[in-house]
């Protein structure tokens, strides 16, 4: 049985555990002779067998073997034909290239699975597989067809790291990272680029900020230590990202290199103290940043290929014994600088273990075994990272069963107990933190104009807000506006406004990796502090990027969720109407406006 914390209640399910079912290839060594997963901390000795057999499938690779395992290349989860020509391409790499691992990305958990599946058929060594299954971005929950709004999932969608930290108990973030294990393994994932440590205290951070639990490091360290325990419990390796900091950029590293100006000694009391605790708890792999720290290192070469950094910072001071992986190498924060030869050469030499999502495996893989073999990379580099590799997939269990049942993943992904934890997380971390007028919870008999902002391609975002909102409350008009609504449709809505009693204002801005800077689109920002300025009664509920407040200050009731997805929404609508207490605390400043751990308490109503 698994025991998960609801509440104050535990609801116990019975644990599924996967089943082999199909191939691992013809090559593969034979099922007998394959050691069992063991615990999954890289502090934790091996068995003297399981060492043995690591040895000796070390020395079965050649050199061109063995750096093939150090590299994984993106699949997409969704339904391909074996014929499909990109996917064909991936299956013949993997094939041939001896490659060592795959990341999945957005896709429904079937669909992954049975990918996984397929490819795991054709490796000679079973496959580490991995995928950004970090809370909030509700990688694997299948997606949204419009127009009829079918959902094609979902795995949970659990609340972002910044919720978590907003509710501040550790007790959330261990069953978080619980979920996330179990249900990453069930669908064939053994590594979970998961959590997110980066101490989020720059509030002009495009690609971080709710995926953060937080400014404060010994906050963080703590739930970020929970998380690991967690996901950890639940079967697969937890990943701590991105090192050594990646909270006090502004660029974001997709599109660019950050530039982080700060000491060494800065580097000791804030962003390496979620890291040190994340050691501590046994994490087992450490993802790279695509940053620069010319003050502390010298020069602007980004961390990932860093010797000083990778090797001396992370293995030789904080003692780290797990796997290392570059953040993905097609980011801008290293592509535009370095060719694909040189920057899997460069990253090697740093100390990185993986080489996440070159742009040509192949050219990678050729530059590396060129780099070894005219003594630029030492062999026992290289052989010293395919065993950390080799190991975490014994740890895994990749290994021993590589495949996964398709029919045991139905009876743990979604699991009710999980999206009951879900809800009660996001109920927690739903905060308070302006309401001069005591608008919230909703008065009674009211008439509420509902306005719901959202990017054109977030068809679902606000619905389950404005469908929870309409059951407890009197929603006279709901509508939806996006970065190209129009002036004269917001002037209209502006009437509108002045005509009912008060009026909901749903924003949603999603940290979306890529995309640069994140925040409302002026013209609607401009229409929100209209309607504060011209006395309407505002309830501006902020899903997604909490420091929007920018935008529209003299808005007098302001409702934070710092995310997206389902839970999060029907938590909002309830705290808003009174169905829920609110008792949130903020986990990060917003200049000019409030601190780390301002929140407002609300009741429900039926306890009042």
């Amino acid at each position: 049985m698994l025991a998960l914390p609801v509440g104050g209640l535990l609801v116990s399910i019975l644990a599924c555990t996967p089943r082999p079912s199909g191939s691992t290839g013809a090559q593969a060594p034979s099922a007998s002779a394959r050691p069992g997963p063991v615990a999954l901390s890289p502090d934790v000795p091996l068995p003297a067998s399981h060492r043995a057999w690591i040895e000796t499938t070390l020395q079965s690779l050649s050199l061109r073997e063995q750096v093939g395992q150090m590299v994984m290349v993106w699949v997409l989860g969704d339904y391909t034909s074996a014929h499909d020509p990109a996917f064909a391409a991936i299956t013949q790499q993997v094939a041939t290239l001896g490659l060592g691992g795959v990341v999945m990305s957005l896709g429904s958990p079937i669909e992954v699975a049975a990918k996984v599946n397929f490819l795991q058929g054709r490796a000679r060594l079973p496959l580490l597989v991995a995928s950004d299954v970090e809370p909030g971005l509700g990688r694997l929950e299948g997606g949204v067809f419009a127009p009829s709004l079918m959902q094609a999932g979902s795995a949970t969608v659990l609340p972002s790291n910044m919720t978590i930290g907003a509710g501040g108990r550790e007790a959330d973030a261990e069953a978080a990272g619980l979920i996330t294990g179990r249900e990453a393994r069930a669908i064939g994932i053994h590594l979970a680029f998961a959590p997110t440590v980066d101490v989020n205290n720059n509030p002009s951070n495009p690609v971080i900020n709710t995926r953060s639990f937080g400014e404060d490091p010994a906050a963080v360290a703590r739930l970020a230590s929970a998380f690991v325990r967690g996901v950890q419990a639940g079967g697969a390796a937890a990943t701590l990202k991105h090192f050594p900091g990646h909270g006090d950029t502004d660029v974001d590293s997709h599109l660019g290199l950050p530039v982080i100006t700060v000491r060494r000694a800065r580097l000791d009391s804030i962003e390496l103290v979620p890291f040190r605790a994340g050691i501590a708890a046994g994490a087992a792999s450490v993802m790279t940043a695509h940053i620069a720290l010319p003050t502390a290192y010298g020069d602007s070469a980004p961390a990932t290929l860093k010797r000083e950094v990778m090797t001396g910072l992370l293995r030789d001071t904080l003692g780290f014994r797990g796997l290392t992986v570059t953040d993905a190498l097609t980011m801008d924060g290293v592509a535009k600088g370095y060719g694909v030869g040189e920057s899997a050469v460069r990253a090697v030499r740093a100390g990185d273990d993986i080489l996440l999502m070159p742009v040509d495996a192949k050219v990678a893989i050729d530059a590396v075994v060129r780099a070894v073999e005219d003594g630029t990379i030492p062999r026992e580099q290289i052989a010293a990272s395919v065993r950390r590799i080799l190991e975490l997939k014994v740890r895994t269990g990749a290994i021993a069963q590589p495949t996964v049942s398709l029919e045991a993943l139905r009876e743990v992904v979604g699991h009710p107990a999980h999206q009951a934890t879900a809800r009660a997380i996001a109920e927690r971390g739903i905060t308070l933190l302006r309401d001069e007028d005591a608008l919230v919870p909703l008065a009674r008999g009211q008439r509420t104009l509902l306005v719901t902002y959202a990017p054109d391609n977030d068809v679902s975002a606000g619905l389950a807000f404005g469908a929870a909102l309409a059951r407890q409350s009197t929603v006279a008009r709901s509508v939806r506006v996006t970065p190209r609504t129009g002036q004269p449709e917001l002037d209209s809505l502006l009437t509108a406004a002045l005509a009912v009693d008060r009026v909901v204002v749903y924003t949603y801005t999603r940290t979306l990796e890529g995309a640069g800077r994140f925040a409302i689109a002026p013209r609607v920002a401009a229409f929100v502090e209209s309607l504060a300025q011209r006395g309407v009664k505002t309830i501006v509920v902020a899903g997604g990027n909490p420091y929007v407040l920018r935008q529209f200050p003299s808005v007098k009731s302001y409702v934070v969720t710092y995310g997206r997805g389902a839970a999060l929404e029907e938590a909002a609508a309830s705290a808003v109407s009174g169905g829920s207490a609110i008792g949130g605390r903020i986990p990060v400043s917003l200049p000019g406006f409030f601190r780390a751990g301002d929140g407002l308490s609300r009741p429900a109503a039926g306890a009042r």
